[in-house]
């Protein structure tokens, strides 16, 4: 299951180092190709050396080669990785992930990782339940990571209670499960729809909404990460695909969006419409920047197509097809009715009055209501992991959850 795949393992100052090296032998073992990199602090609980030999490549600790000035790359190491685990993973480190300091090459590679990160944790008990210690783990939880929790235990101080580093057996299972984890879409092909459509007034004015394209993205990634064939229709935004395997259609209207899906979904097997396609356009845009004149200017503007709806008419049987509904009032009743005119299979629902949830930022609060009338509802939280319980309701779809 790990044969080929690219493991970076980051170790930090704590009694728990000698645990990596057994984690490095035995992802070696499986066929992983990994690389270490050290904090000069974790380089007194375990030698590279021991490292070294057991990873089979050179063991990174500073920016540079003093020797010769040979940089080691950050941002090449966090493109190199298909996952990156920090084990042991200190209270020291752990706060400054949290609060992104990077002040040496395992930190600054962590912020450049477009891979999962999974941590480990390893401290004393008192350490781990101080509130700064649990708020820090839940800032790096609601930022996509996967935290181990630490095992229950005899510590190095001699007390008893939890921070001890998970055992290396259960910390390899964890990687090998991920992976299997992002097989479970393969083989099928997913139409996603993100971001704001801009209808043009004239050269210089358009016709939009606030949609950042955040949560279409984010689904994006989360489906390519367990296997997916994703197709990526994505109005004007300012952010980027981070997998390149994702196929990337970029339109600016909803005409055009329009286009692109009703040719797409035909040989896809479910699509998710993220995007906040703008219901009017203008009708004659002018070719010419409009110049101010009088007190009032009126623009007529005609209904765009219906993007979602034509694709359910379009719906095979074993396709599977999933909305969105932005709401401000009445978000249930409203979705319900948009659930049953589009023959959607599911419908993600969020609201403007929760504090963090919809446009420009970096969190969501939703809910999932399916055609059998039953609803889910989740917490705040990032809008990476809100993309996975998504994908997760998805994936029941295919039997695969």
């Amino acid at each position: 299951m790990l044969k080929g795949k690219h493991i970076l393992i980051g170790v930090t100052g704590s009694i728990a180092a000698y645990k990596a090296a057994i984690i490095v032998r035995a992802l070696v073992k499986e066929g992983a190709e990994v690389k270490v990199l050290m904090t000069t602090l974790a380089k007194q609980f375990i030698t590279p050396l021991t490292m070294a030999t057991l990873s089979k490549n050179p063991i990174l600790v500073e920016f540079f080669n003093p020797e010769n000035g040979e940089w080691n790359s950050h941002v090449n190491l966090g493109l190199w990785a298909d996952v990156y685990l920090i084990a042991p993973a200190t209270a020291n480190t752990i706060a400054k992930m949290a609060q992104g300091i990077a002040d040496n090459l395992l930190l600054t590679t962590y912020l450049s990782a477009r891979c999962p990160v999974i941590v480990a944790p390893a401290m004393d008990v008192d350490m781990f339940h101080h509130k700064s210690t649990q708020r820090n783990l839940e800032i790096l939880r609601s930022n996509g990571n996967i935290v181990i929790e630490p095992a229950i235990g005899e510590l190095a101080s001699g007390l008893e209670g939890k921070g001890r580093m998970e055992e290396p057996g259960k910390i390899v299972e964890e990687i090998k499960n991920y992976f299997a984890s992002g097989q479970k879409l393969q083989g099928k092909r997913i139409l996603v729809t993100a971001g704001p459509t801009h209808e043009t007034i004239d050269p210089v004015r358009f016709i939009s909404n606030h949609s950042s394209g955040k949560m279409g993205y984010a689904i994006a990634e989360e489906l390519a990460n367990r296997g997916a064939d994703v197709v990526l229709v994505s109005g004007p935004v300012k952010i980027s695909i981070r997998n390149t395997d994702i196929k990337l259609i970029k339109i600016t209207s909803a005409k055009e969006m329009h286009k692109v899906c009703l040719k797409e979904f035909p040989r896809c097997n479910a699509a998710i419409m993220a995007a906040a396609v703008a219901d009017y356009a203008p009708d004659k845009p002018s070719k010419e920047k409009i110049k101010k004149s009088g007190n009032k200017l009126t623009i007529d503007l005609s209904l765009n197509p219906d993007i979602a709806f034509d694709l359910g008419k379009l719906k095979k049987k074993g396709q599977v097809l999933v909305g969105f509904a932005l709401e401000t009032n009445d978000a249930i009743k409203n979705a319900k009715k948009k659930l049953a005119k589009k023959k959607f299979d599911f419908i993600v629902i969020n609201s403007l009055s929760d504090k963090g949830a919809g446009f420009n930022s970096d969190t969501n609060k939703i809910s999932i209501l399916d055609k059998d009338n039953k609803i889910q509802h989740f917490e705040l939280k990032g809008k990476d992991i809100v993309a996975i319980d998504i994908t997760d309701k998805l994936c029941t779809y295919f039997g695969k959850k």
